[in-house]
């Protein structure tokens, strides 16, 4: 049976468990479980981070701990009890878990590791903590190094700042705000500007000396040198150096490390240097020989500096190399420091070019004992302390030093009867008191042990030498008495023996006869003279003598005659000793009673260092003579006595207050002083108000902390002598003294006046005061004795020029008395509270010294707490009241005030500002959270009227706005925004009834109404309360604590707006924003409260207006922004639907409701879809494709034309960013014919300045131009550039007109001159549920980047749409596929169809004025796919070989504002083998007459291209290829099965004679240009050509060939071109809606444009040599386009996909058995090269290609095609084409075209449409007269008067269609002409706009406006736009850039045949202007 627990509630697990049990709950070790019930060894319960899921486990698996359970029942809570560091540590480390591996998966590899040592280091201090055996301090010291930690990954991952006291996390509901505040501001500051610490140590650890001559010894010697006042400022580290310049004694690290310590921040200067002299032990001469002298001697070596600033900026112990110099002279041994930092070059040199001292140099900051903690390895191996010369910044009580420092400064010698100066050696000793030597107290410098006697340098022959060197003698204080130091002068030889001669001594005592030691300075010393040793061993003999030429006495003229001396400096540091004799009189004033006044006098003057060398002494010897001689020295000893106090004030000996209290505590015993230190006191403070000079009474009043406790303690001896005696008069002595206080506080004064000044002093120093009178008056009494003296103080007058010291140092006597521990007592605080309160407010109300008054209330209210269950004490309560009263008001105005202010430009007085703000929020907070039901109805009854209560309420919403701004608190501080939000809350809750009460109905007040709304709003919306962004652990934390404050808020906000009735007009629309905002929070509570608010608006705003257009309007525009911003989601737009739909059912405006609600959630769809695409790093299709589809529904859905521009200018980003400058160009050009060339101003918007419209026109059209430039789509640019051409000439502007027709110029040479990539075209499908809405199972046609082919292109999308499954077949999907939750990806190239013909069927048309119309302005694509039908001829494949042609027709041109659009319509065809046989020679005969042509005119520079395709097709059709065709098509079994396809045949056996006669001539031309030795290939083309000839059964040419002669217009004979075209039978439509493409104008398919040059010298073996019948298929004309391109493909197995640059390899037949192999394969067994392209060999890839891929299809896409379409005369006919057009120029027929044989008549050609010829034609070709009439084209009707009208355009509309390799099906829409139509009737003209009947009507909902801009003018696409968006159409483009005359009326109309006269109107209304 299941058990509730007791006990057993909280464990972790100690193994995992898998939980396969029923109901088993799987286990993870380390997990925490809390534990409901148990049952027979198992326990039932959850895990704590998922606690929804309860489940079973064995108790065998649990290690319990204890846990204290909070709320005990169905939602009780658990707390582990234990230490809340290890709760803390054990949180932490689970959360950086998670966290830590993300640094892994992000690459942070740096971070990834440092904390992966910090967690593993604190997992081992958890250990240390849970085993317990620390001991309390080591406890704490790793407590404080886990915390450390903790904080450091904290801020590391950017997580929040946690409030500690004492290491432990502090809950914010136990203290109140302002402490919380103060915690965690001290705890930012903390980490962000650590303290500079005062005191720094040099850490140096010498480590070799590098030199070439060593081979001696060393001593060097490291001191700190002070460069601008030329003395050191430590003492030495010596070291010693054996020969091989390493340390002597390697083992002893101390020896080589020493810590220069107690350096303070001034001496880190530039300066200051680290000086090393260097010393050799060894021979006088570095260079002498070795001798039988052994004896050595101290010499100079070298010396080296570096500058201590040098080391500031090294972190590490930095290894330095010093250079070692050496002086010139010896003499100079002891400046050579100097000279180096004077840089003085001339007097030292380097010592050696090799020499250099290596030593480990670092900068060490903080206290001793810090560095201990820090740096303790160092400190236990072993590190010798370099002190100071003197005592540091700071002496520390208890310090014990006695150093007397001895510098050998220089000596005077006489020769001594030598005729050589002497080489001096001095050896110093010191002796006691008996004259015995004092053993280890003479030392070199720290880092060797002292020894008994020192040996300074020698100086080789020098008699006056100067050393320069400091010695330290370590002597005990009890030792200095009679103690001397003796220096013996000895002259060293340089001969054999090397004996050192005694000649003299000096001595100095240490210690005068009165007790004073030897004075600091120079000393000038007798040298006795003296040549045995013996006369120094008994020192009581010289002791008598004079030792210091300052005391010889006069009558001794034999010493003062003698002019030898030797001079030292002496500097004595010592914490006994003194050299100060008033210092020693004052301490002996027994001694001497009639110095006493003297001795009182002079203690003034007494250094401070010496005072408290002696303090208590001083402080006993003072209070004696008080006690003894109170009348006489009473004001004098009280002076002393108040000088000795206020020389502890200074910050050097601060630290001595503590030995002062300590003495007053213990060792004090003036029982009797308070009397007399009671009446001086008053004494003086009776005298300020008089007194002419107040310094002195300041400096009283100063030390009346110390006073009065000396006071007090005194009054406490004598109760305690006495049995508390005279206790009244004491009082009353006390009482009198404030009193007196009171009466010169009250005075009035200037604040810069001498009095004031002294109330200053006093106020600084009174509230110390408050703790000493406690120990004897009560708690009331001293409050009353505070409250009076307060009270006494003047009023805060006006601040005059800005000074109020006085001011603010009230406020500081302030601050200190509410942080005192008088008032920390409430019965003090009721008396002392109003007169604190009524400070502060006048201070507040004036805004003056607002960081002082933040303090005093922080402190204040940090005192007031509720008690645990919500109620507060009574005394507490009446406390709150107080202060509400008070300073609510005020404290809002403030806050408001400081906020509003701007922010100093100072980072210092920032930092102050924010301070306070934070200071204040915190106070009001606190102040807030104490307040109760009680105090709030006491607040809001306390308004007299409405208007005030309307002003609190403003206020206190404005103040609540600021609190939750994010620049409130650092960003992580969580835990006080918090509780922030959680006091906002509350308090809100209390003045929504407020609200609701007093300013609703006919009291409505909008302004208070709209603050709590917008309040409320932005409450709801602040980042620190989205709970989804907080990890598992927080969010739990989170709302366990305060729950979901968003919920809450939203709730009262629906409250609250149900109780406004009618009023709810006033906040529609302006609400609509900001409640939208708050139901885009991924809360569904919140969402589900707020979002009927939205049908609330829609109902009371169809009662107003009868719809709700606003709301619609204000919807749709904040949705754009919030959700641009990142914010709804699917979920949102799911719920936002079926809650409005839902709540609109039963209303009346249900359908306008549900059309609203249908608009809003499309929107949406494109708004996530948008905003999706935009997270994606790179531009790609998917995000150009996203915008457009969002930028079209603004347009024509919603008509949201601002909306409609912003994203106009996002897309125009896009395309800059990815480089598509020439649909950069179309998107800006939709703005730009928004605009009119008007002078309208123009408000700023976006990135345009306020202008006027022409402009902003202006402005665009130039960037427009630019970027056509960029795009090289220069045709384009040109009609812009005449545009504004027209605009300057009609406002005379001839400079910019000038400019502008300049770069119409430049834009017509680079037409010319650059040349332009051809570009690729694929078609891609997206299927699937998964792809975004505005891809969703739809097609595109895509335009390839450059250079982009299939594989480049495929791969590109496979990238960008990484989840998706590319199909492997060009088959429509079936419903499967579109239904299905995935992506699909179908891509395969197709064909662009040019729609302008005419120019690329112009001859003399350069390529590269043709490659533009080829593959601009391109509405439809074509794809084919070859099949089998019926049985397969294995022998002959031509028989059966079909090919599917799919026409895509698009809803936009490419290229565009995208880089693709979506397929409006698709067509299919299937073309006959004929046909496709017809196709294929036909675009040989094209390329072959191209080729020729070029040769001709010496367009190639290279022949090979002619040679290659002549040798290919001769060779192929010997091989075959032509006699496939033959035997395919010509055998008397397919003529009689197929009588239909009589003229088909006719017209293939025309085309190969045509094809045979234009090889004959191709090859004379060969002939004469082939170079030498390519001459057999020739010959070989030749003879293959007549095998070829005899094949084909032609012995001569027929007549209807030979007939015309043939002439070229550079002297080659030309061809008829007017032959007469075959007809199609009528019955020639078979299978699926097919119909004959052959509608053949006769030779009219050869446009003269040909493979753009470049592309010829490409041209390889363009036929195989196989005879299978796939080498004559792959002759068929390739799709493409582009010479360059390889995926252009008619069909996937035609043609290869492989790179171009593969190209121009030789053919060879075995490279082609796949694509053969494919070729016979039927559609499903074949793959399809649109995916798998075929791997062609490059020659036959450039064949493939290269074949007629200039001849395209014309027609009017608005005319049905019919099934029967009858041939055209031809617009291209080499000869006599001029005639079908009467209106043709001259010029025009000077072209250069291949010769073409003339045509027999065709039998069944109708005459009934033929134009009438020119006769000039009709004579040049006498066999036309008897040709029949040729029936036009749908094309050629529908152009009737256009070609009558229009020499320009008379070509494009007379063209007819093009050949095979370019026809598409697009010719025959699937809908006939009614039977009764006649065929060649005239149809209406390209300039009337009902040109189309079906097809616009079609199109009509689906198309955006147009975007191209030769679409602007096109008919074929009339689109209906909103009202104020719609376009007239216009009339179709040229084929080429219409003339200037054309484009005077200012508009960008492209076609000839427009009027000039016509205005064009404008394209949208005014109110665009303002944009």
């Amino acid at each position: 049976m299941w058990i509730p627990t007791e006990q057993e509630k909280y464990g972790v697990v100690l193994a995992s468990f898998r939980g396969t049990v029923q109901h088993g709950l799987p286990l993870e070790i380390g997990d925490t479980v809390q534990i409901l019930e148990k049952c027979e060894g198992w326990y039932r319960g959850f895990i704590l981070k998922n606690p929804n899921v309860k489940g079973i486990f064995p108790s065998g698996y649990i290690h319990l701990k204890n846990a204290h359970v909070k709320n005990k029942g169905q939602f009780e809570t658990v707390i582990p009890v234990e230490d809340s560091v290890i709760t803390e540590m054990t949180s932490t480390l689970r959360d950086w878990g998670a966290m830590w591996k993300q640094l892994y998966v992000k690459n942070e590899g740096d971070l990834f590791h440092r904390l992966w040592h910090v967690m593993n280091e604190i997992l081992d201090l958890r250990r240390q903590v849970l085993v317990g055996h620390l001991t309390h301090d080591r406890m704490r010291d790793v407590k404080q190094h886990i915390t450390a930690r903790l904080d450091w990954g904290n801020e590391q991952l950017g997580l929040d700042l946690v409030p500690r006291q004492e290491f432990s996390m502090v809950d914010p509901d136990e203290i109140s705000v302002t402490e919380l505040y103060r915690l965690m501001e001290h705890r930012h500051r903390k980490k962000e500007t650590p303290t500079p610490a005062s005191t720094h140590h040099l850490f140096v650890h010498v480590k070799s000396l590098m030199s070439a001559n060593l081979g001696e010894e060393l001593e060097v010697f490291f001191h700190i040198y002070d460069g601008r006042e030329n003395r050191p400022l430590s003492e030495r580290f010596f070291v010693r150096l054996n020969k091989s310049g390493l340390p002597k004694s390697p083992e002893k690290t101390e020896r080589q490390c020493t810590l220069f310590v107690d350096l303070g921040s001034s001496d880190l200067r530039k300066d200051v240097y680290i000086v090393v002299h260097i010393i050799r032990i060894g021979r006088m001469a570095a260079g002498e020989k070795k001798n039988q002298c052994s004896v050595q001697y101290r010499r100079p070596f070298g010396c080296a500096v570096v500058s201590i600033a040098d080391l500031l900026t090294a972190d590490s112990k930095d290894d330095h190399l010093l250079k070692v110099y050496a002086c010139n002279t010896e003499s100079e041994w002891y400046q050579i420091h100097e000279n180096i930092i004077k840089k003085a070059n001339s007097r030292y040199n380097l010592s050696g070019s090799n020499t250099g001292l290596a030593v480990a140099l670092q900068l060490l900051h903080g206290d001793i004992d810090q560095l201990r903690r820090e740096y303790m390895v160092l400190f236990t191996r072993g590190v010798s302390i370099t002190r100071k010369l003197g005592f540091s910044d700071v002496i520390m009580p208890g310090e014990m030093r006695n150093d007397l420092y001895v510098i050998l400064e220089k000596g005077e010698f006489e020769k001594g009867g030598k005729s050589v100066a002497r080489n001096v050696e001095i050896t110093i000793y010191v002796l006691d008191i008996d004259g015995q030597i004092l053993k280890s107290y003479v030392a070199a410098g720290s880092g060797e042990p002292g020894g008994d006697e020192y040996h300074s340098l020698v100086l080789y022959h020098n008699n006056s030498p100067r050393w320069g060197e400091q010695i330290k003698l370590p002597i005990p204080v009890d030792m200095f008495r009679g103690s001397h130091v003796r220096f013996e002068f000895r002259h060293c030889s340089t001969k054999e023996k090397g004996e050192k001669k005694l000649f003299g001594y000096s001595f100095v005592p240490l210690m005068q006869e009165d007790g004073r030691t030897l004075p600091d300075g120079t000393h000038e010393l007798i040298i006795h003279k003296c040549e045995e040793n013996t006369s120094l061993a008994d020192c009581t003999r010289y002791l008598k003598l004079p030792f210091s030429k300052a005391n010889i006495p006069s009558n001794n003229q034999t010493l003062k005659g003698t002019k030898e001396s030797f001079w030292i400096t002496s500097f004595l540091c010592s914490t006994k000793l003194t050299q100060n004799g008033d210092m020693l009189d004052l301490l002996k004033w027994r001694a001497h009673p009639e110095r006493i006044n003297d001795s009182l006098s002079k203690l003034k003057e007494i250094d401070g260092s010496e005072i408290v060398k002696f303090l208590q002494d001083t402080l006993d010897t003072l209070f004696g003579i008080l006690d003894e001689s109170s009348q006489r020295y009473g004001l004098k000893v009280f002076d002393s006595l108040v000088h000795i106090i206020n020389l502890l004030q200074d910050s050097k000996f601060q630290h001595f207050k503590p030995v002062m209290d300590t003495y007053i505590e213990s060792h004090f015993a003036g029982a009797l002083s308070y009397r007399d230190l009671i009446k001086v006191l008053k004494w003086y403070v009776d005298r300020i108000v008089d007194a002419e000079h107040q310094e002195h009474i300041q400096q009283v009043l100063k030390a009346s902390e110390y006073i009065f406790k000396y006071i007090i303690q005194s009054r406490r001896l004598f109760s305690l002598a006495t049995g508390g005696q005279n206790e009244e008069e004491f009082r009353v002595c006390i009482h009198e003294l404030f009193m007196s206080i009171r009466f010169f506080l009250s005075q009035e004064n200037k604040g810069t006046s001498p009095v004031a000044q002294t109330q200053a002093v006093f106020l600084r120093a009174f509230p110390a005061v408050y703790g000493e009178l406690l120990k004897i008056f009560a708690v009331r009494e001293v409050a009353g004795f505070v409250r009076d003296t307060l009270g006494s103080l003047p009023a805060a007058a006006v601040v005059v020029h800005g000074d109020c010291g006085l001011e603010a140092v009230k406020l500081q006597c302030l601050a200190k008395t509410v942080e005192s521990q008088l008032y920390i007592s409430p019965e003090s605080r009721c008396i002392l509270l109003p007169v604190v309160l009524r400070i502060l407010q006048a201070h507040m109300k004036e805004q003056r010294d607002l960081v002082m008054c933040a303090r005093i209330l922080t402190s204040m209210l940090s005192l007031i707490k509720k008690e645990e269950n919500g109620a507060s004490e009574p005394a507490v309560s009446e406390e709150v009241d107080l202060i509400v009263e008070r300073l609510l008001g005020v404290l809002l105005r403030t806050i408001l005030e400081i906020s509003n202010r701007p922010q100093p430009a100072g980072p210092a007085m920032r930092f102050q500002f924010q301070d306070v703000t934070g200071e204040f929020v915190a106070c009001l907070l606190a102040l807030l959270r104490q307040m109760s039901d009680r105090h709030y109805q006491q607040l809001l009854q306390a308004f007299g009227s409405k208007d005030d209560l309307r002003d609190f309420l403003l206020q206190i919403f404005t103040v609540f706005r600021i609190l939750i701004r994010p620049e409130m608190f650092p960003k992580d501080w969580t835990v006080m925004r918090l509780v922030t939000n959680n006091v906002i809350i509350t308090t809100v809750l209390y003045l929504s009834d407020a609200l609701r009460k007093n300013f609703l109905n006919d009291k409505f007040d909008y302004k208070v109404w709209d603050s709590y709304f917008y309040l409320s709003v932005l409450f709801i919306n602040q980042p620190c309360l989205q709970l989804e962004s907080f990890s598992p652990s927080k969010r739990k934390k989170t709302l366990e604590k305060y729950g979901d404050m968003r919920v809450m808020m939203g709730c009262e906000i629906f409250s609250m707006w149900q109780n406004l009735g009618e009023h709810k007009l006033n906040f529609i629309p302006a609400m609509i924003g900001p409640f939208l905002e708050v139901t885009l929070v991924p809360q569904p509570d919140l969402r589900n409260v707020m979002i009927p608010i939205f049908h609330d608006m829609m109902d009371w705003e169809q009662r107003r207006s009868g719809n709700f257009k606003q709301v619609e309007a204000k919807l749709i525009d904040k949705l754009d922004s919030l959700m641009s911003d990142g914010k709804g989601d699917e979920t949102y737009r799911e719920l936002f639907n079926s809650i409005l739909l839902k709540k609109i059912e039963r209303e009346t405006w249900r359908e306008s409701g549900i059309s609203l609600i249908a608009t809003v959630t499309r929107l949406m769809e494109r708004l996530l879809d948008y905003r999706d695409c935009m997270k994606l790093g790179e531009v790609d299709g998917k995000k150009i494709g996203c915008t457009v589809s969002l930028l079209n529904f603004y347009k024509t859905e919603l008509n949201k034309e601002e909306m409609y521009i912003r994203y106009i200018h996002k897309l125009y980003d896009l395309h800059l960013k990815a480089q598509n400058y020439t649909e950069a160009s179309y998107t800006l050009l939709l703005y730009d014919e928004l605009l009119e060339w008007s002078d309208r101003p123009l408000r700023e918007f976006l990135n345009y300045p306020m202008q006027s419209e022409w402009q902003r026109k202006e402005f665009l059209h130039l960037t427009i131009v630019q970027n056509f430039d960029r795009g090289k789509c220069w045709e384009n640019g040109i009609i812009l550039c005449r545009e504004l051409a027209d605009q300057y000439e009609s406002y005379y502007d001839y400079r910019n007109l000038s400019k502008m027709r300049m770069m119409e110029a430049s834009l017509y040479d680079k037409i010319m001159d650059q040349q332009r990539l051809e570009p690729e075209f694929f078609r891609v499908g997206f299927y699937g549920k998964k792809f975004p809405f505005f891809l969703r199972n739809k097609e595109f046609v895509c335009r390839g980047h450059d250079y982009e082919r299939l594989e480049a292109f495929q791969q590109r999308m496979l990238n960008e749409f990484p989840h998706a499954i590319a199909m492997q077949h060009v088959n429509q999907p079936d419903q499967t596929i579109y239904q299905a939750d995935a992506q699909y990806l179908q891509i395969y190239a197709v064909t662009p169809i040019p729609e302008s013909q005419d120019v690329l069927q112009r001859d003399g048309v350069p390529d590269n004025i043709k490659s533009f119309y080829k593959f601009n302005h391109i509405w439809r694509f074509r794809y084919d796919r070859p099949f089998h039908k019926g049985t397969k001829d294995k022998e002959n494949e031509f028989k059966s070989l079909w090919v599917e042609r799919t026409t895509l027709t698009l809803v936009q041109s490419l290229p565009g504002i995208s880089r693709w659009f979506e397929v409006d319509k698709r067509e299919l065809v299937e073309v006959s083998p004929l046909e496709n046989a017809i196709e294929v020679i036909e675009n040989k005969n094209l390329q072959l007459r191209t080729l020729i042509t070029q040769c001709q005119s010496r367009q190639m520079q290279n022949v090979n291209p002619l040679t290659m395709c002549l040798n290919g097709v001769i060779d192929a059709a010997v091989n075959g290829g032509l006699a496939r065709y033959q035997e395919a098509f010509f055998v008397k079994d397919y003529v009689m099965n197929h009588p239909e396809d009589g003229e088909k045949i006719g017209r293939l056996r025309e085309l190969m004679f045509e094809q045979a006669h234009i090889l004959e001539y191709g090859l004379a031309v060969h002939e004469k240009v082939v170079p030498q030795d390519m001459r057999p290939l020739h010959k070989k083309l030749v003879d293959q050509f007549h095998l070829m000839k005899s094949s084909l059964g032609i012995q001569e040419f027929p007549a209807y060939v030979r007939a015309s002669p043939v002439h070229f217009t550079n002297g080659s004979p030309r061809t008829c071109r007017n032959s007469v075209p075959s007809i199609i039978s009528p019955d020639g439509g078979r299978g699926v809606a097919r119909r004959s493409l052959l509608s053949y104008p006769a030779v009219n398919r050869y446009s003269s444009s040909s493979l753009s040059s470049q592309a010829s010298n490409e041209v390889s073996n363009i036929t195989g040599q196989s005879e299978s019948s796939d080498e004559v298929f792959n002759m068929q004309p390739s799709p493409s386009t582009s010479s360059l391109s390889s995926n252009h493909s008619a069909s996937p197995n035609v043609t290869s996909s492989a790179p171009s640059s593969a190209r121009g390899s030789p053919q060879m037949a075995e490279k082609h058995k796949h694509s053969r192999e494919n070729a016979c394969l039927s559609p499903r067994e074949r793959p399809v090269s649109a995916i798998f392209p075929n791997p062609l060999d490059p020659a036959q890839r450039a064949a493939s290609h290269q074949i007629g891929d200039t001849t395209l299809p014309r027609s009017d896409p608005n005319l049905s095609a019919p099934d029967k379409v009858r041939p055209t005369p031809s617009s291209w006919s080499l000869d006599s084409v001029k005639g079908g057009v009467p209106s043709f120029s001259d010029p025009v027929g000077k072209l250069l075209c291949p010769p073409i044989p003339p045509r027999p008549p065709y039998a069944g050609s109708s005459a009934k449409t033929m134009r009438s010829q020119s006769p000039v034609l009709m004579s040049r070709s006498p066999q036309k007269a008897t040709m029949p009439p040729f029936t036009p084209s749908p094309t050629e009707c529908h152009s009737t008067s256009l070609v009558s009208n229009s020499p320009v355009l008379s070509g494009s509309y007379s063209s007819g269609i093009s050949s095979l390799s370019r026809c598409s099906v697009s010719e025959a829409s699937g809908t006939e002409l009614p039977a009764g139509e006649q065929l060649g009737a005239p149809l209406p003209t390209a300039t009337t706009p009902n040109a189309a009947p079906d097809e616009p009507v079609r199109r009509e909902n689906k198309t955006p406006p147009p975007y191209s801009v030769y679409e602007r003018n096109n008919p074929r696409r009339p689109v209906p736009l909103p009202h104020s968006l719609s376009i007239p159409p216009q009339t179709d483009p040229p084929a080429l850039p219409p003339k200037p005359h054309q484009l005077r009326t200012g508009s960008m109309k492209l076609d000839g045949t427009s009027d000039p006269r016509v205005p064009r109107p404008r394209p949208l209304p005014r109110k665009v202007s303002q944009l």
